[in-house]
């Protein structure tokens, strides 16, 4: 079936064939757990810092560092965290904050659970921890045609998947693919605006942020973005704008009182949020590069000649500076030890200095009309992006999967509520299957549970 989210995030394909298990993500909260194993933080009672793990219950990331910085009575960007985390979940995982302990400690949230560790002198920097350990039950099982999927056909059909990814990539092995999360879900807004940005058209980042269209939005979202779209009228926007939509809001209160400032509209948001347009457009290439090989038949685990391979540590996590180009003599030796787990094929995150970009990454360009830009913001310098590599596959450890029994509809999301809708793949009467796995940092289990799944990207 046509999923045109899908297409256009880079995420239609598979990397092996199979009829997959159907279901649905993040029926309840508590659906979806992550864990963040972290890398040692050196504690230390004279240090600035407070150290803290924190557990947030259906928050968004960078809303609650927001919400944390004010009532800290301080910047955001004195607080530091590894990386962004799903927001209908329940997440754990380390925070730095620039300011006492005792501050910290008076912080009353709601769903909201903070453990402090102490003090440090250590910064936290985005991808600085070793791994997420995941729990995340599906829901609503189903066959291709919509019929339920019974417990023991949705066993088989994850083994089955699981033995062939074995076979045709290696153990615990699968593509990397960049998951929704990174451009928005229902509204991939993120590489939209960040094509404005390589254009050094702020105006337009603003104004995309502000007015893109998603699907699945309230009326009351769609009839302030459409007025925002036909009209760019910031003063009757602002009168239409949802309370919830916080960052929109933040831009357009500056365009009132600054009409021009589209630079000063756009540095409202968060500096990650910022910085995620440029890195969802080098996504959105890397996801097509990536799929375009796998529709080539060429392999992802072992390079092929004019790839460039890197070593990975023992979490898995791709060791950039130590990067080298497959050419006739290094080819066999690369191979070999990319067969052994020691190296990784990588595929580029494209930026002003790239090079060795091969076939699949400038078909990608040029599919997406990227081709000509130089990934530099003259505007704002500190988006501009000299670029990046990725390994084309990641690995998975601790794989487990398991039933769970069906839960009351009551406690579930409304969508379950309303029913499978044409084009979805669910049955409320289908097995529930819970899987537990752990991945290295920046892998996304989206695109893990997609290759079990293969579902529409709204139900992931």
């Amino acid at each position: 079936m046509a999923d045109s989210l899908a297409e256009g995030m880079g995420l239609s394909g598979y990397a092996v064939k199979s009829e997959g298990i159907g279901g649905m993500l993040k029926m309840r909260v508590s659906d979806f757990r992550v864990d963040e194993e972290s890398k040692s933080v050196s504690t230390d009672n004279k240090g600035r810092f407070t150290l803290a793990r924190i557990t947030l219950t259906n928050w968004e990331t960078n809303r609650f560092v927001k919400q944390l910085a004010k009532r800290l009575r301080i910047s955001s960007n004195r607080i530091w965290f590894a990386g962004t985390k799903d927001k209908k979940a329940i997440t754990k995982q380390l925070f730095v904050i620039d300011t006492h302990i005792k501050n910290v400690a008076s912080v009353d949230l709601k769903d909201v659970e903070i453990d402090i560790l102490g003090r440090t002198h250590q910064k936290l920097g985005f991808g600085s921890h070793r791994g997420n350990r995941f729990t995340i039950i599906v829901r609503g099982c189903a066959h291709e045609d919509g019929s339920p999927m019974s417990e023991e056909v949705a066993l088989e059909q994850v083994s089955n998947i699981r033995n062939s990814l074995e076979e045709l990539l290696g153990e615990g092995r699968f593509p990397n693919f960049i998951g929704p999360q990174r451009f928005g879900a229902n509204r991939p807004v993120t590489p939209e605006f960040g094509r404005f940005l390589v254009k050094d058209d702020i105006a337009g980042a603003v104004s995309a942020y502000i007015g893109f269209e998603g699907q699945g939005e309230s009326e009351e979202v769609e009839k302030f973005r459409s007025h925002w779209r036909e009209h760019g009228d910031a003063e009757a926007a602002i009168e239409l704008a949802p309370k919830h939509l916080g960052w929109e809001k933040e831009m357009l209160h500056h365009l009132i009182k600054n009409p021009e400032d589209y630079i000063g509209a756009f540095t409202k948001m968060p500096k990650s949020l910022q910085l995620l347009g440029i890195h969802a457009l080098q996504s959105l290439v890397f996801n097509h590069l990536l799929q375009n090989r796998i529709k080539d038949n060429q392999p992802i685990t072992i390079p092929i000649i004019g790839d460039v391979v890197g070593p990975v540590d023992e979490s898995g996590s791709l060791e950039s500076k130590r990067m080298v180009l497959a050419n006739e003599s290094t080819l066999p030796r690369l191979q070999r030890n990319c067969q052994m787990g020691r190296l990784v094929p990588t595929g580029v995150l494209p930026g002003s200095e790239s090079e060795n970009l091969g076939p699949h990454a400038q078909k990608a360009m040029e599919d997406l009309e990227l081709q000509d830009f130089t990934w530099k913001v003259k505007a704002i310098p500190r988006l501009s992006s000299s670029g990046a590599r990725r390994p084309l596959v990641s690995t998975f450890r601790e794989l487990v999967v398991d039933t769970v029994p069906k839960a009351d509809p009551e406690t579930l999301d409304g969508r379950w509520n309303e029913g499978p809708q044409e084009g979805s793949r669910w049955h409320p009467e289908g097995a529930c299957l819970r899987f537990r796995f752990t991945l290295p940092s920046g892998t996304y289990a989206t695109t893990l549970l997609k290759e079990f799944m293969r579902v529409p990207i709204r139900q992931l």
